[in-house]
């Protein structure tokens, strides 16, 4: 039988030590040499800095009006103009990225979780536990997720932890398909073999020998998650059912736009071009994430 060429995270690990260097430190070093990655890793700082910090930085309050300025243009007072109901527009971008960047973020988190946890039990024990867990994952994606919402939000308010745990139990599918492919694979290899034989229980197997050679999957899968719930929210706001209007939202400040295209089109543009931005800057870091982490990457 010919050696597998194939490297495990620990192996990697410790060819690392022996050169001076942890892994987390080669990977840093790959990720700054991606320039795309560093780019829209300083664009999120920025935008996370300007939600957490949005009662200092933001000029106006998140809900106060001024009904002399309805849906007027830029000016010294309004950067970018005010909304439909005499809001500040800038005010509102500082205070929506709050909202729309924690659902991306929280669904994210739910959707790496759930799919990790179920993706990795199908691929790693397989047989009819794989057979079951697969069908189900067919049997979730058969209900149409928009339906499912309608009637969810008929029953319960509809609120941002809601849109969270709507979006994050209704995304983790695909990822649960792409670790359940890695491990079908990994787990073959020798060094898995070898770790059976020395008497490795299966969680130490996994958490120490599959899963980290997962990891670049999963942190590309978890950014596309980000970026896919962050325009979920948007669309399921602009069509009414998400987040209250009351919460500002990137997405809300889209749908307070629609009626005033012609007569103050920053009110759609600006929200557009930030939100924009941030699927660019989070699918960027995703990209860099994925070469920092791969095990093949020179």
């Amino acid at each position: 039988m010919q050696p597998s060429k194939q490297l495990d995270a620990n192996q990697l690990n410790e060819a690392a030590e022996k050169g001076g260097r942890s892994h987390w430190s080669i990977a840093w070093r790959r990720f700054r040499r991606h320039r795309l990655a560093m780019i829209g890793l300083v664009m999120m700082a920025v935008f996370a800095t300007l939600a957490i910090t949005a009662p200092i930085v933001a000029p106006y309050g998140m809900d106060e009006q001024d009904l002399f300025k309805i849906a007027e243009g830029p000016s010294s007072e309004n950067w970018l103009g005010t909304d439909e109901l005499g809001r500040d527009v800038l005010s509102r971008l500082i205070y929506g990225g709050r909202v729309s960047l924690m659902v991306g973020l929280g669904a994210a988190l739910i959707t790496t979780l759930v799919g990790v946890v179920i993706g990795t039990t199908a691929g790693f024990f397989g047989g009819w536990v794989d057979s079951a867990l697969m069908r189900f994952i067919d049997l979730v994606l058969a209900f149409p997720a928009i339906f499912i919402l309608l009637i969810l939000f008929s029953i319960v308010s509809a609120s941002v932890w809601n849109v969270i745990l709507f979006l994050g139990l209704f995304s983790w599918m695909w990822l649960a398909r792409v670790v359940r492919g890695e491990l079908l694979s990994l787990k073959e290899r020798e060094f898995v073999e070898a770790a059976h034989a020395i008497g490795a229980s299966n969680i130490r197997i996994v958490a120490q020998h599959l899963l980290p050679n997962v990891v670049a999957a999963i942190i590309v899968s978890a950014t596309l998650a980000m970026a896919f719930n962050m325009i979920a929210e948007a669309t399921l706001s602009f069509l009414g059912f998400g987040v209250p209007p009351s919460v500002p939202t990137w997405g809300n400040m889209l749908t307070g736009a629609s009626g005033f295209y012609l007569r103050a089109p920053l009110l759609a543009v600006m929200p557009g071009v930030v939100l924009v931005m941030a699927i660019l800057a989070i699918n960027f870091i995703g990209d860099g994430l994925r070469d920092a982490f791969d095990p093949q990457a020179e």
